[in-house]
């Protein structure tokens, strides 16, 4: 049977620790006890870990011998800030699908109460991202950035920068992905899509155009898809 897997809030050593709301539902929600054995992501590495001491708010345990991991590639996804709910979701799927990093971008048609609030969901976002990284047994959760200008966005580094856009007639997004490269980049635009001098910036800054169809998606569908593509070409 496969075990659980847990991201440590602390570790010392030979030993780890969740604490907090995260403990809590370890303690009063699964019932955990002395003995019982998971998976415990340090942050450097798994490794099986015995709990030894079960508090209301703590939950203790000795680490042992390290855990197997496959490589994987790094994913980023700059995501333009739509809806929050949906917008959560895509975060989460997307976590699960495995990606190393998630840039909320702030678009030319983003909603501005959106927006607004963005930088204060942050925070929630990054819970969502670790909840979703322990069922799906990754290593760790994805980073999540603050919100980001666009201006902001076109310099971030990555072997392969890749704007998804529903005005690109011409390449696939499978057809845009660099030979053997294992370090990309998407953009995925808002509701709406990128606004015409949008599509300027990326492609001054040398992004690749490239599509997912003709159909129109929602912004949260095309993240989801554009991530599953990007995977499935990598483990050709």
């Amino acid at each position: 049977m496969t075990r659980r897997r847990w991201i440590a809030d602390e570790v010392s050593g030979n030993r780890a620790a969740l604490t907090g709301s995260h403990a809590q539902h370890l303690s009063r929600v699964l019932r955990v006890c002395v003995g019982q054995t998971f998976d415990i992501a340090t942050g450097e590495s798994v490794r099986s870990g015995i709990v030894t001491a079960v508090l209301d708010s703590r939950v203790e345990f000795e680490l042992g011998e390290a855990v197997i991991e496959h490589p994987v590639p790094t994913i980023g996804l700059a995501l333009a800030i739509f809806k929050f709910d949906r917008m959560e979701w895509a975060i989460e799927k997307c976590t699960e699908l495995g990606v190393a990093r998630i840039i909320p971008v702030i678009a030319q048609r983003s909603e501005l109460h959106l927006a607004t609030a963005a930088t204060k969901r942050v925070e929630r976002w990054k819970r969502i991202a670790r909840q979703t990284s322990e069922q799906s047994r990754r290593a760790n959760p994805p980073e999540i950035h603050e919100p980001a200008k666009l201006k902001e966005l076109i310099e971030f580094p990555a072997a392969n920068r890749v704007v998804l856009s529903e005005s690109e007639d011409e390449i696939m997004l499978r057809d845009a992905l660099l030979e053997h490269t294992d370090d990309i980049l998407l953009a995925v635009g808002p509701e709406g899509g990128w606004t015409a001098a949008e599509t300027e910036l990326f492609r001054a800054a040398v992004w690749t155009s490239a599509s997912l169809g003709s159909t129109i998606l929602r912004a949260e569908t095309a993240a989801i898809a554009a991530v599953a593509v990007v995977l499935s070409e990598m483990h050709r």
